[in-house]
Formats: structure tokens, C-alpha cells, sequence
């Protein structure tokens, strides 16, 4: 895969001119290359912040990074410390960057600036959210998974992504758990820890804690991830496996998402795509009858037995090599037939930190005879949390349990049937008539190809292009150099089965331009109610940084009586209230300038008659002093209705 860096560039006065890239990984040599390709823009109005900024919370949760030494010189979690200390670290938080910014009012002074280096082009500002009761992470919990579970649900639409900071013993249980709970999630979930605390100058937290913002803001990486160590990983994939060592997480089946070295290298098609049109919920719940049992030589069926009683539900069995057990232990194989057949789902997994489970041998069969799944290639963390979600969802039937088992619904396991051997006749094309010798590069130059063929097919409202181009490898979330994604360019395009066909196959609703603008808001300036429908159903929604624009695109609609920019706002959530900073609503602003059309519209879609602006003046109040009968009329009407 390619090498990616952010450019360092400062941003220009004039935003709305001159875009500003931010979460667009560039080359190296930061050249920004124009695609064949241009995309249109919208017209969207941008202030001179907020475009260029993405908000990431961080769920402080305890653990080795945020230790100090307290009174007897002994490491250990200090309540509200952490936040005091990060403030005064200039690698951390840029103290005058934030001071500048906090002259705005629109600016939450509670928030901490991530300093701009050269691997970025975009600000991360961060809020930490520190828990009452800071943990060891031994002592975590179902309870604690689902207590992070819905933070996140509850401030979902505020941020960007997010960063949980969580001691490193239980940390994949913790990853894997999330994983699983939260259902479609479009953003950026980032777990991170460290060997010596943050605060140590020996400490691996700070680039595991600076790196995990950047992704977790940045790189719009829509799943629930571990960064240790110079690696992004997928969580569910993910064991500890050193006590000692900085580099202390691998997933041994499943190659790293992103690599950081002196640049970031983001290993696109690995990030785990969703197929389905549905908005992110959270279940926030998860069943304690599960239990992990290690097969060992002259294991007794007794303890099998024992281990399989009631309440137990279901049992993650690690087996030997690819699946065995003992061939001629009758017994054993009894005990687990009983079980599965008094509903206990049994799930059999290796061993062996490589490799998956397979029934290549005789005893691995067996397993398969009697009614165990085959949880593949998932690690034990994986298998236990899965195993956990899967029995809490008390609406499926036994066979609808044990198939979701066996299936890869996150990521946790290779799917062999999903994997597909790429055409490799356009890449053979291009190393030859470029004569192109560097595998490195030709993957670069192919990549390039391959996303420019698809915004054409898009363009063109080719599907059958598209569809090709995809299967092909092309990233379904590539930006161009304008940061527009091919979801922005099908909304553009208009062709409302384009966009649902992307959205099937990964698209992210979340994806932002060098502007910020959101598909979302793509949609909204083109009017296309179809597609907000569908944007919607996938969880769009407008981000605080929109409130500006949504403000200043309100005004205007008001004003000059669009009324189709005003329903696509309203379905899109724009709140038809939202005032100005003269505190003038939509409604104020229809009446100062004589529209009749949009007071119409705005009274009977439920906008708030009585609201006051800085002057004390309610809309009515303005069309009496502006000798405006029409729109006294409506407004006195409705205020009688109601």
C-alpha cells in the first residue's frame, strides 16, 4: 500500500476559497496531484474555523498511562490530574493555538488542541471525559464495557471519533466487546493504553496517545480499533503478548490497518466495510454465562461436564492445532453432545496464536459431528465477547445463534468465501506501458487508475462500471483532491441507486471534504430528498462544526423564500428554530424580508412564533411595525391555532 503523510501547510485566510485539506492522506512529497476527475463544488458556506477541525472525546478509564506517583511514591490512577498535566505538555496540547481560538465565542474552551505537526494538515481538538472510578483494567467488567458502550451512544452526533484510554491487561476483551455492541458504527472508535505511564519520560504513551487522536480524527477508520506501539489493529483481532515489551499487541491473523513511522501507511483494504443501510445503535448488553475452556491431555469429562452446567449458556472450547480433541475419548465427546443438545452453543477455536480451525483430521470432525461451530481463526477474546453478544440477543432462535457464530460479523474472523483474487490485468497493463519497476509504486499508480475509472463510472451513472471497479479493489472511500469521496460524487450525480449501491458496499456517511462538507450537507445543497432519506438511515446527521453553516444556509433560505432548501434542512435535522447571532430565527428573517412563502412554510412545519431576538422583538412584532397585513394575518392565526 502506499505511504501517506499530512501536509503541515497553515491554513489560508480566505477558507472559503482556498479549501484547506484536512483527514486526505497525501504522498509523501506532498504534491497534491489533481485527478482526472474534478469535482464540483457546492456552494457551501464556511467560516474561517471549524472546516479544517475535528472534535475527538477521550473516555479516560484508568489504567498505566494516566498513573503519577502519589504521596508514597507509588504508581497510581489520581483523580482529575490527568487533564491538569496533559494541558501543561507542549507536545500535547498547544496552549496558544487554543488561546486564539478561545478569543471566538463559538469556541468550547473545555476542549485541549492537539499541537500540528507534519503528519497532519487538520486540528484535533479534544475533550476528556474522565471516569469517576478510575479502574485497573483487571477489574473490568461486562458492567464497564457497556457503561463505555453508551458514552460513546450518547455523544455520538458531538464528535468525530473517539479515544478510550484503558489499562493493557483486559484491553482486547474491552476491544472486542465494543466491537460487537456497537452495531454499524460509521466513526472511529480508538483503544490505547501504555507500558509506562504518559507522564514518565521514558513513557510509550505519548505517541500511542497523539497517534490515537489523529486516527481516531483523522482517518475515518469506521470500526473499533487497538493502537499500540507504532500499529493500528483491529480490536477484535487483537492479544496482548508481552508484559515487557512497548510492543505489547499483534493480530497474529489479520494485518495491521495503519503502520506509523515517520509517516502513516494505511492499509485501505483492510478496514472492515459495511454492507447494510442502518443507523448505528448501540446493544448494551451482554450474557455472563459464557465460559473459556483450554483442552489439555488427560483433561477429565468430569471437568467438561462441570464446566458445562447450568447457567452456563455457552462455552468457547480452545482445542488443539486445527480443532482436535482426543479421538478416543468417547466420554468427552458424550459430555459435549449433551450439552449442545440441553442448547449450549460450543464454539471450538485453536490454540495457536496463527492459523484457524479446520476439520483436516479426523478428531477435528468429530467436533463437527456433534453440533460445535467453528469460530475459524477468532482469538479467545473475540470468541468470549462474540459468544457473550450473541446469547444476550434473546429474540433469535438457537440455529440463528449458532450461524451468527460462525459467520464474520466485524471483522473477528477471515471469511474465506468474501475473499476474491483481484484482477491483476490492469495492474500488468500499467507496469508495462510505464515501464514501471517498483511494486511499491505500481500499486501507488494502480490505486490512482483504478479510484479515477470509478468517479468516471459514477459520473456517468455507469453502475456496471462501478460494481466492476470495486471488485476490483478500488476504495469506495478514496477522496479526491478536493477531499470529495465517490458517496459525494454519486449525490452530486443524482442517481439515487448509485448511492444506495456504495452505501451497500461501505461508503461512509461521515466523510468529510478539505471544506468539511459532509455528504449529508452534499445532499441538501442539491435538494435531493431521496437520497437524505437514505444518508439518514445510515446515520448522517449534521456535526456541531455544520452550525454555522446550517445557520447562515437557514438565513438565507428564509429570506428569499426556497422553500425546497428549506425542506431538505428540515429532513436532513436542521432545526427550524436555530437562531442567528442577532438570536433571529428563520421565521424573523422570512418576515424581515417579506417572504411569504417561507412564513407559510415555517409556521406550518411547527416553527416557534413567540421566539425573541436580541431587541426583544418576536416575528409578529416586525411584520406590525413593517405594515406587513399579510404576514400579520398568518402569524396571528397561527398563534390563535395553538
Amino acid at each position: 500500500m502506499p505511504l501517506f503523510t499530512f501536509s503541515s501547510e497553515e491554513p489560508p485566510e480566505n477558507v472559503e476559497n482556498n479549501p484547506v485539506p484536512v483527514a486526505n492522506c497525501v504522498p509523501v512529497n506532498g504534491e497534491s496531484k489533481k485527478p482526472f476527475l474534478r469535482s464540483r463544488s457546492s456552494g457551501l458556506f464556511t467560516s474561517k474555523y471549524g472546516s479544517n477541525e475535528r472534535r475527538v472525546l477521550v473516555i479516560y478509564t484508568g489504567g498505566t498511562i494516566g498513573m503519577v506517583h502519589n504521596k508514597d511514591g507509588v504508581l497510581a490512577p489520581q483523580k482529575n490530574v490527568f487533564e491538569k498535566l496533559i494541558r501543561e505538555f507542549p507536545q500535547l496540547h498547544d496552549e496558544k493555538h487554543w488561546l486564539s481560538r478561545r478569543r471566538n465565542s463559538d469556541f468550547d474552551a473545555s476542549f485541549l488542541v492537539l499541537p500540528k505537526g507534519c503528519d497532519m494538515n487538520l486540528r484535533i481538538l479534544y475533550k476528556i471525559h474522565e471516569y469517576e472510578n478510575l479502574l485497573d483494567s483487571s477489574n473490568m467488567t461486562e458492567v464497564e464495557w457497556i457503561r463505555i458502550a453508551e458514552d460513546i451512544k450518547r455523544f455520538y452526533e458531538e464528535y468525530d471519533g473517539f479515544v478510550v484510554l484503558h489499562g493493557t491487561d483486559t484491553l482486547s476483551y474491552t476491544a472486542s466487546a465494543l466491537s460487537f455492541m456497537f452495531e454499524n458504527i460509521g466513526k472511529g472508535v480508538v483503544l490505547t493504553g501504555s507500558q509506562i505511564p504518559i507522564f514518565e519520560p521514558r513513557s510509550d504513551g505519548v505517541d500511542n496517545f497523539v497517534s490515537s487522536l489523529i486516527i481516531a480524527g483523522g482517518l475515518n477508520i469506521p470500526e473499533v480499533t487497538i493502537f499500540f506501539g507504532s500499529k493500528l489493529l483491529r480490536g477484535n483481532r487483537t492479544r496482548k503478548i508481552s508484559v515487557k515489551n512497548l510492543f505489547a499487541f499483534d493480530s497474529p491473523n489479520c494485518v495491521p490497518i495503519v503502520e506509523v513511522g515517520l509517516c502513516m501507511e494505511v492499509n485501505k483494504a483492510a478496514i472492515f466495510k459495511p454492507n447494510v443501510i442502518e443507523k448505528f445503535t448501540v446493544h448494551a448488553k451482554m450474557s455472563k454465562n459464557v465460559g473459556l475452556l483450554r483442552i489439555f491431555p488427560s483433561i477429565s469429562s468430569a471437568v467438561i461436564k462441570a464446566f458445562c452446567q447450568p447457567p452456563i449458556e455457552g462455552v468457547v472450547l480452545e482445542s488443539y492445532g486445527a480443532g482436535n480433541i482426543p479421538s478416543n475419548r468417547q466420554d468427552i465427546l458424550d459430555v459435549i453432545e449433551a450439552a449442545v443438545k440441553r442448547g449450549v452453543i460450543v464454539v471450538v477455536i485453536t490454540q495457536c496464536n496463527n492459523g484457524a480451525v479446520a476439520a483436516l483430521y479426523e478428531t477435528g470432525q468429530l467436533l463437527s459431528n456433534v453440533g460445535v461451530v467453528s469460530g475459524y481463526d477468532m482469538t479467545p477474546e473475540a470468541a468470549l465477547t462474540k459468544l457473550s453478544y450473541v446469547l444476550s440477543k434473546t429474540e433469535l432462535s438457537y440455529k440463528q445463534k449458532t450461524d451468527m457464530m460462525a459467520n464474520n460479523i466485524r471483522g473477528e474472523l477471515t471469511n474465506i468465501s468474501s475473499l476474491s483474487i483481484q484482477d491483476q490485468t490492469l495492474k500488468e497493463a500499467l507496469a508495462t506501458s510505464l515501464n514501471i519497476q517498483s511494486p511499491k509504486k505500481l500499486t501507488e499508480v494502480t490505486e490512482k487508475v483504478i479510484t479515477s475509472l470509478l468517479l468516471y463510472g459514477i459520473e456517468h451513472n455507469d453502475e456496471a462500471v462501478v460494481k466492476k471497479l470495486l471488485e476490483m479493489g478500488a476504495d469506495v472511500n478514496e477522496p479526491d483532491a478536493e477531499g470529495r469521496t465517490p458517496l459525494h460524487e454519486a449525490i452530486i450525480v443524482g442517481h439515487v441507486p448509485l448511492v444506495e449501491y456504495l452505501l451497500k458496499n461501505g461508503a461512509n456517511v461521515h466523510y468529510k471534504t478539505r471544506t468539511g462538507e459532509s455528504p449529508l450537507m452534499t445532499a441538501v445543497n442539491h435538494h435531493d430528498k431521496t437520497i437524505i432519506d437514505l444518508l439518514m438511515k445510515c446515520g448522517a446527521h449534521f456535526a456541531i462544526a455544520d452550525t454555522k453553516a446550517v445557520s447562515e444556509m437557514l438565513t438565507q433560505a428564509a429570506k428569499k423564500g426556497k422553500i425546497k432548501r428549506l425542506e431538505s434542512l428540515k429532513l436532513a435535522g436542521a432545526d427550524l428554530n436555530t437562531p442567528d447571532e442577532l438570536l433571529q430565527t428563520p421565521l424573523h428573517k422570512a418576515v424581515l424580508f417579506n417572504s411569504i412563502e417561507a412564513v407559510q412554510y415555517l409556521v406550518g412545519t411547527g416553527a416557534t412564533v413567540n421566539e425573541r431576538d436580541i431587541l426583544g422583538h418576536t416575528p409578529l412584532d416586525y411584520a406590525v411595525r413593517l405594515n406587513r397585513r399579510a404576514l400579520e394575518t398568518i402569524l396571528a392565526q397561527y398563534m390563535n391555532a395553538v
